[in-house]
């Protein structure tokens, strides 16, 4: 992923350790109730498509930008589906970093879905039915995108 430059200034005087940082997720839905995701060349995996919003940046303006940086598709955000705190994540050059998630359901109105930054290897569209292999908290994300139903969500069961 891109790092962003605040947050390379950050890592100037922080160095590796944990940074606590804003993330946003986009759930991008087409006409026939397909959701876009991204395969990243960072992991290599399929995911759902998300960033870090810029300082100042609304979430769902965050979400709409992630987006088309990513996939070359413009789309509306419609709702806060879920905010959840992720677990820790350590990078290859070991900079440690856990993002506050604020997941936005969005609806497409236009572009070609396509590799469209060096940060996606594959984009495509799939029925909720058809999904690649995913982790769980994106599955959950989804899920809770094609619901109304507010959304607790803990990994460890403890809640």
């Amino acid at each position: 992923m891109a790092t962003p430059d605040f947050i390379r200034a950050l890592r100037a005087s922080a160095g590796h350790q944990l940074l606590w940082l804003p993330g946003v997720t986009a759930l991008v839905f087409d006409e026939a109730g397909r959701v876009l995701l991204h395969r990243r060349s960072d992991t290599r995996r399929w995911s759902v498509i998300g960033g870090i919003p810029e300082p100042g940046e609304q979430p769902a303006a965050c979400a709409v930008r992630e987006v088309y940086e990513e996939t070359a598709v413009r789309c509306a955000a419609e709702r806060i589906v879920l905010v959840q705190a992720l677990d820790p994540i350590t990078y290859d050059n070991g900079d440690v970093c856990q993002y506050m998630d604020i997941t936005v359901r969005c609806r497409a109105v236009g572009g070609e879905a396509r590799v469209n930054d060096d940060e996606s290897l594959e984009v495509g569209w799939f029925a909720v039915d058809a999904l690649p292999e995913l982790n769980e908290p994106g599955l959950f994300r989804i899920k809770q995108a094609l619901t109304d139903a507010p959304a607790w969500f803990d990994p460890t069961g403890s809640c």
